[in-house]
């Protein structure tokens, strides 16, 4: 065997080889399809298709820190007769909807917590949590009387928008909407255990200049006996007309003008008249720093040590501009409490009643540092006079920084 044999023998055995291991080729494994998160734009800006659904989320809220100033009857631990505290609240909505057959089926969330002062407690709750269905809804969150209905922003243009029965409940109701006419009638637990629950109507109709509404609620329950202990307030209990039931009736109108002088300027007239005291008809009332005194309690489960002023009738009004970063607005109410009980041992009874004059002014002024982050200062200034019998007044306010998501 010569060498060109032996090199035609390594040649033929190379080519051998290299063919075997084209045979056997690599399978490539392809890769799976990815569903990337798709944005969701039937519902407004900020809304996303979970992946695999037809679901869409969106979730928004704030981080607010504040520093809060509330003056006498208020006194704080070393004696003097104001109060100042800061606080922080960290909130957070989720928003999910998606049609269906019957219209917009939609489950909304907000979970919140707050401290107060130095100590870093913080009080964490579901601050509102409900479903919809089309006009249907159900679950947790502001009573009808004070919630928004058919685009109408109840209150007035304020942050403290002097609220008459601001509260928040279990509830259904159902809303009709057509064109810019909105009707709705609802159903909420007053927490008494009585199986009658409160009556809601409520009408608006909305326009490109504004909008008005009209509420009506049926209070079933009410009880003026359960009011509680005095208070530190005023020696004071609520009295109620003697007419032998425990029901109360009211009524409340509210009208909105928008750029009704110059652009972007909002107007707000409201009223309200209650036949009896009801939860419906209280104020806030003062305040402390920390909100550490509850002075908005529910009358049918009435807080001890708190003290609520109910009002028979009241008219308030409001005015809010906005100038570029700028925000300002004033806000103010008027109205007349039902009669309270006073504790007098020289009047005929040991008791005489009288009712009260409540009015209230807010100002305030707010600065968008950037589109996300803006300032708030606000000034609140409310006077309760007893036609001589007892007068007082309060000035309080806030100056808060809040970054919204």
């Amino acid at each position: 065997m010569n060498i060109k044999s032996l090199l035609l023998g390594s040649a033929a055995a190379l080519v051998a080889v290299s063919g075997a291991r084209a045979a056997d080729a690599v399978v490539m494994v392809e890769p799976e399809p990815v569903e990337y998160v798709r944005v969701c734009d039937v519902y407004g800006t900020g809304y996303y298709y979970i992946p695999g659904t037809e679901t869409c989320i969106k979730t928004s809220g704030y981080l607010r820190f504040q520093y809060n100033v509330a003056g006498s009857p208020v006194t704080n631990s070393e004696g003097d007769d104001y109060q100042s505290l800061s606080s922080v609240r960290a909130r957070l909505n989720f928003d999910v909807r998606e049609e269906t057959e019957l219209g917009t089926l939609r489950a909304f969330i907000r979970l919140q917590a707050q401290n107060s002062g130095s100590d870093g407690a913080a009080a964490f709750e579901m601050d509102q949590g409900y479903l919809q269905l089309g006009g249907f809804l159900a679950g947790y969150r502001d009573t009808l009387w004070s919630s928004d209905i058919g685009g109408i922003e109840d209150g007035l243009p304020t942050d403290d928008d002097l609220p008459v029965g601001d509260f928040n409940t279990n509830q259904i109701s159902y809303t009709f909407a057509t064109g810019g006419f909105a009707a709705t009638l609802g159903l909420e637990d007053d927490g008494t255990g009585d199986i009658a629950p409160d009556v809601h109507g409520k009408l608006a109709y909305t326009g490109a200049w504004g909008g008005v509404f009209l509420s009506a609620v049926y209070d079933e329950t009410f009880n003026a006996e359960d009011l509680g202990p005095l208070t530190d307030f005023f020696p004071l209990i609520p009295g109620r007309d003697v007419d032998g039931s425990n029901d109360a009736f009211a009524l409340k109108a509210g009208l909105t003008l928008s750029d009704l002088l110059v652009a972007d300027s909002t107007l707000k007239v409201d009223g309200h008249w209650a036949s009896d005291p009801t939860s419906y008809a209280i104020i806030s009332g003062f305040t402390t720093a920390g909100g550490i005194i509850p002075s908005n309690p529910d009358l049918d489960n009435p807080t001890p040590g708190s003290f609520p002023l109910v009002l028979e009738w009241s008219v308030g009004a409001g005015y809010s501009q906005k100038f570029d970063r700028v925000t300002a607005g004033v806000s103010g109410r008027y109205g007349e409490t039902f009669d309270y009980l006073f504790i007098d041992p020289t009047a005929p009874g040991g008791v005489t009643l009288s009712s009260a004059q409540y009015w209230a002014v807010v100002g305030d002024i707010g600065y968008d540092l950037t589109a996300n982050m803006n300032v708030l200062a606000e000034v609140k200034y409310q006077n309760i006079d007893f036609g001589g019998v007892a007068e007082d007044d309060q000035t309080s306010g806030f100056l808060r920084f809040q970054r919204n998501f």
